[in-house]
């Protein structure tokens, strides 16, 4: 480890480490970086604990467009990341799509005109009536549903840890380095960031300090006199086992079930031979940074019975495991926040992605790769999600998150 970066990265899961490959993958770059990573198991990463699936079903041009791209990227995975003498680093994509349920005027409206927003994108997603649905889908109870809106292609779910792992791999057989190490402080002189001070206590010069801690942004937007409003939120998922799967009942795309959210906000995919679930808490304070205790009352309490309610195969199921994870919050309006803080111009924030970071790692580490190396976005304008409207107080508007 040298004692001066170009580019120091605070925390090496999936942000951290897209941020490290695009960096080094581009010959318009050839400074240093420095991946600090304070636990390199990466067991409680927000990214090892997700439900890593991938979906173009947004209201907002900017979030369908960085899907597509992340869509595209995960598609191209195993050609791009593989490392010399390295096996292909598959991530196992499956093309499941997303199927959102609507049973009220209100929430028809707003299939409608995400769909609106999705086609003028070139999203593949179509509405259907209730026939229509209840044809593509026949295990399902459709007698409530006004409209659906179903991703025929570009959605689906992969190999979260895979995806992590292959920028990780991949930054570093381009140059990028990594540390185990904890950053402690952050050195400033007036409006530049000047260096990071490690538990170890090691002092490394930063030309420019990229924020991609996850839940514990605001812990490091602190350290450099700043700040951030992203907090852990705790997530539970669920594994169940069904006495009789619907699995390979669709009408559609050869059988496979899509990743299904029922207007309760429960949602449901298939897991292998298994199915995974999870809901909205009803309450949901900001969670302790250790606290990784599932609620398990949620899939008695709330789960079940929605699952049970929209379809008889659900109806005799079990728990068969159950985890918890921390979302990296944004509440101010639960959207990425990538861009530069305005007056600490080599302080760079990659946060806030409230459940959205695998998916959106990929073109977030594309644009973080651009602030630095050519001082603005180049391929996909993500102004609209910078660190300005924090500051302005100005939400970004999203009404597809789940």
């Amino acid at each position: 480890m040298q004692d001066s970066y170009d580019v120091v990265i605070v925390g090496g899961a999936v942000i951290g480490s897209a941020v490290a490959y695009f960096l080094t993958a581009n010959p318009d770059f050839n400074g240093s970086v420095l991946v600090v990573e304070r636990d390199p198991s990466y067991v409680k990463a927000s990214t090892s604990l997700s439900s890593s699936s991938i979906r173009t079903q947004f209201s907002n041009p900017i979030n369908v467009k960085i899907s597509q791209y992340g869509s595209e990227f995960i598609r191209n995975f195993a050609d791009v990341m593989q490392v010399a003498g390295e096996d292909r680093p598959d991530l196992n994509f499956h093309p499941g799509g997303y199927l959102f349920l609507a049973n009220t005027a209100e929430g028809e409206q707003t299939l409608r005109e995400n769909h609106a927003v999705q086609r003028a994108c070139g999203a593949d997603v179509v509405l259907w009536d209730q026939d229509e649905l209840a044809r593509a889908f026949p295990h399902l109870r459709t007698d409530d549903i006004r409209i659906a809106s179903y991703g025929q292609s570009g959605e689906g779910w992969f190999n979260n840890t895979g995806l992590m792992y292959g920028f990780k791999a991949k930054a570093r057989a381009q140059g990028a380095e990594y540390v185990t190490d904890e950053v402690v402080a952050i050195g400033r002189d007036g409006a530049q960031v000047t260096s990071v001070t490690l538990k170890s206590g090691a002092v490394i010069q930063a030309g420019t300090v990229v924020n991609a801690s996850g839940p514990r942004a605001a812990l490091t937007a602190r350290m450099a006199g700043l700040d951030v409003p992203v907090e852990p939120r705790k997530r539970t998922l669920f594994v169940f086992d069904c006495a009789k799967t619907p699995e390979g009942s669709a009408q559609v795309n050869q059988g496979r079930l899509p990743l299904m959210i029922d207007p309760t906000g429960v949602f449901c995919r298939p897991e292998g031979r298994f199915f995974l679930t999870g809901c909205p808490p009803v309450e949901d304070p900001a969670a302790d940074w250790d606290d990784f205790e599932p609620r398990y009352e949620e899939f008695e309490e709330i789960i079940w019975p929605a699952l049970a309610e929209r379809s008889e195969a659900f109806e005799a199921i079990k728990v068969v495991n159950q985890w918890a994870g921390h979302y990296d919050f944004n509440t101010l309006d639960h959207n990425l926040i990538v861009g530069r803080h305005p007056e600490v111009t080599n302080f760079v924030y990659a946060n806030g992605y409230s459940g959205h970071g695998l998916q959106q790692g990929p073109a977030a580490g594309r644009a973080v790769s651009e602030l630095i190396i050519y001082g603005q976005f180049r391929t996909l304008d993500l102004s609209e999600v910078g660190y300005e409207r924090i500051v302005q107080n100005r939400p970004f508007l999203e009404k597809a998150v789940i």
